[in-house]
């Protein structure tokens, strides 16, 4: 049995570059966070495994264990809340660790501090209802349960990441309100970095997939050119 504190949060940072590890646990550690370091992905696995983490922190650009596929077995096994850090930009690499639903995303280099902002907020994500959250929302075949994080459409499932509830639920919230991507990145992931807007616009690709019966005609989330995005049903 894994003894856990009950006010300490565990952070398991997975990353083969000595310095930069070193760096965000210093980083962690002093906001109150309890962190183990792993440098390869199976001692990145088998820690997942056995301490319990509450979210982990990990470099895609690992020795011998392909990129992701740590990524692919720790989501697998269970629903721990997943930072990806890469030296590549390119939206294809982030779309591919939207799809193995991480739940952040960071390019290398990074601020320390950011990351740590942005640890803090995953976490209290994760595990936190909205404040507003009540009843369920309901638009023409799609439920949005806040409490319980749960969506479904026609009646069926929809398995979303954290992030991708978490924008579902902010823009049906606010129905028939247009905002921006700037705005959708300070709303709900709680920062504003310009250069990373194409998080949004990937969000919203995978939204549509999963929620739209028509992505390329979107029912529920339309997008308003030169502008950003809103909510419909």
């Amino acid at each position: 049995m894994v003894n856990r504190s009950s006010f300490e949060k565990r952070v398991l940072v997975v990353d083969d570059e000595a310095v930069v590890a070193e760096v965000v646990e210093q980083y962690l550690r002093r906001d109150g966070y309890d962190v183990r370091v792993a440098t390869t992905g199976e001692e990145g696995l088998q820690a997942a495994r056995d301490w319990a983490p509450d979210l982990v922190v990990l470099d895609v650009m690992l020795p011998k264990i392909d990129r992701l596929e740590v990524c692919r077995r720790i989501r697998q096994e269970s629903l721990t809340p997943i930072i990806m850090l890469t030296a590549r930009g390119d939206e294809a690499d982030l779309i591919v660790g939207l799809e193995l639903r991480a739940d952040d995303y960071m390019v290398k280099p990074f601020s320390p501090g950011e990351l740590a902002a942005r640890v803090k907020s995953v976490l209290r994500r994760s595990g936190a209802v909205p404040a507003e959250a009540g009843s369920s929302l309901r638009f023409d075949g799609l439920v949005i349960n806040p409490r319980t994080r749960a969506v479904s459409i026609d009646d069926k499932d929809v398995s979303l990441t954290g992030k991708e509830f978490d924008l579902l639920y902010f823009l049906a919230s606010h129905r028939g309100r247009v905002f921006t991507r700037a705005e959708m990145m300070d709303h709900v992931w709680d920062y504003t970095y310009a250069s990373d807007h194409s998080t949004v616009t990937v969000h919203i690709r995978r939204l549509r997939e999963k929620i739209e019966p028509d992505p390329v005609k979107p029912r529920f989330i339309k997008t308003v050119w030169g502008v950003g995005y809103k909510f419909e049903g």
